[in-house]
């Protein structure tokens, strides 16, 4: 099982796009230059299978447009010949903001055109309940106070990416459900248009964690790979041909309440028997306040009896184990069902609960692999990749800026 990060230089996919036809030409080589980090004009122009004359006009109104820049030095040493020079797109050309809505807890950052956070910032709220206005409140004091340390007024923002947990139309902007909200049903996409002087676009939290990968991680070399997140849900994102996966209503992939047991356990979202309903926090501490025996009047948050459960796992408490164990069947019943429906090149598995092994034990998940090995084929790859709060909303940046290089090459 990995464990490693690689981060190279640039960011976004470094595979070309079996797809690119779809994208104008100039988009290609905008996009190329920033996965690169820095490039040639010809190596552009073999990347992408065009002539490098085509590369050198599209280069010229990048430069013109403010949007790339050649750098002084040279890429490499040649023996002869004139070097090549890099280029590279200008950082300061656009700036986003990217958002995450989670747990209690927001987290913000600011990028530069080239994908690089330049500030930071979190604020702590009540998770759930919340009407819309109470939500757009909070999120403006959030932007506020992560545009304060990069020096940037909000005019100066070209657009924001927005991820929370729950079944979102990302075309849309609609909430047809999330923990976060009150009702159901929510045109949350218009509420913030409303409220954000710039383009605001909004996701399922998973989805941008995958983006996150496909931008700045593990994802950046593959064209299909699948990330499933352990936390307060149970979440997926797929990548496919280096593209989110929404499904026909951007409500696709939800992995943690596709249902694991006709008539079983109560999950949040009302349905019953979801994988999430045996997996997640709220799962987990709904069954160790019954199985320990835990004294009602003692309050404990979510957090500490979680840490209790799993120290008593490890301390060899029968029941505490039972309960890490059954979750973690669970979990592989859910993964074995996506290696087989996808056959992801790479299974990335995220969250902060990943620190309890319980769940990803290789005897938990040695059924996940079991119809792999039954047919002969290699087993699918599964990486652990815990690499902090601030990824997601790193994945949300990278959805406006996407979102932001389309609107570029739309205007030509």
């Amino acid at each position: 099982m990995d464990t490693k990060t690689d981060f190279t230089s640039g960011s976004g996919p470094l595979l070309v796009n079996a797809n690119r036809a779809a994208k104008p030409l100039s988009q290609q080589v905008l996009e190329r230059i920033r996965a690169a980090g820095r490039i040639s004009r010809s190596d552009v122009a073999k990347d992408l299978g065009v002539s490098p004359g085509s590369v050198t006009a599209i280069v010229a109104g990048l430069m013109d447009a403010g949007l790339v820049r050649e750098n002084p030095k040279p890429l490499r040493d040649t023996a002869r010949g004139r070097p090549p020079v890099e280029l590279s797109l200008c950082a300061d050309a656009r700036h986003v903001v990217g958002m995450t809505l989670r747990d209690g807890i927001y987290h913000a950052v600011v990028t530069d055109f080239t994908g690089q956070v330049i500030a930071e910032a979190a604020l702590s709220f009540r998770f759930g309940g919340k009407d819309v206005d109470e939500l757009m409140s909070e999120m403006n004091q959030l932007l506020d106070k992560v545009l304060a340390p990069a020096g940037l007024d909000r005019a100066e923002i070209c657009g924001i990416g927005v991820g929370l947990p729950g079944f979102i139309d990302h075309e849309t902007g609609f909430v047809h459900w999330s923990p976060i909200l009150r009702e159901k049903r929510v045109a949350l996409g218009a509420a913030m248009l409303a409220t954000f002087p710039c383009p605001v676009h909004l996701d399922n939290d998973v989805n941008l964690l995958a983006m996150a990968e496909l931008w700045f991680g593990m994802g950046r070399e593959l064209a299909n790979f699948a990330v499933v997140t352990i936390e307060n849900g149970v979440g997926m994102g797929l990548i496919l041909d280096n593209r989110i996966y929404r499904g026909a209503r951007g409500i696709g992939l939800e992995i943690g309440h596709t249902t694991v047991q006709l008539d079983g356990a109560l999950c949040r979202c009302g349905q019953r028997g979801c994988l999430e309903a045996y997996v997640a926090d709220y799962a987990l501490v709904r069954e160790a306040s019954t199985a320990l025996d835990w004294d009602p009047r003692v309050a404990r948050s979510p957090q500490q009896a979680l840490e209790i459960l799993f120290d008593q796992a490890k301390a060899g408490n029968e029941a505490a184990r039972t309960i890490f164990g059954r979750a973690g069947r669970y979990l592989s019943t859910g993964l074995a069902n996506v290696i087989r429906m996808f056959d992801p090149e790479l299974l990335i598995l995220s969250g902060a609960r990943l620190r309890y092994d319980f769940l990803y034990a290789e005897e938990v998940l040695a059924d996940m692999h079991r119809f792999s090995d039954w047919i002969g084929r290699d087993r699918t790859r599964i990486a652990v990749n815990t690499w902090g709060d601030l990824v997601w909303a790193r994945g949300a940046a990278a959805l406006a800026l996407s979102a932001e290089t389309d609107a570029i090459s739309a205007m030509g």
